[in-house]
């Protein structure tokens, strides 16, 4: 379960130690699967953070001081 506050670091270091229980193959096999499950809603929650920091990171400040789509070309 993804906790209130939450953070993408923290969420990751949750997803690194998973991995490393699970690599151990000393896992039953429904504590494996509530593991798999969590870590998917994990997954789920970082990629949605690093959209957001995308999205973020993408703009930029203009003279005005007003936010703008960040344009390669």
């Amino acid at each position: 379960m993804i906790e209130k506050d939450e953070t993408f670091e923290s969420a990751l270091l949750k997803l690194e130690e998973t991995i490393r229980c699970l690599e151990k193959g000393e896992v039953p096999l429904d504590e494996m699967i509530e593991k798999y499950e969590s870590s998917m809603a994990l997954v789920k929650f970082c990629e949605n953070k690093l959209k957001e920091a995308t999205k973020t990171v993408n703009k930029i400040l203009n003279e005005d001081g007003t936010l703008s789509e960040f344009k390669t070309e």
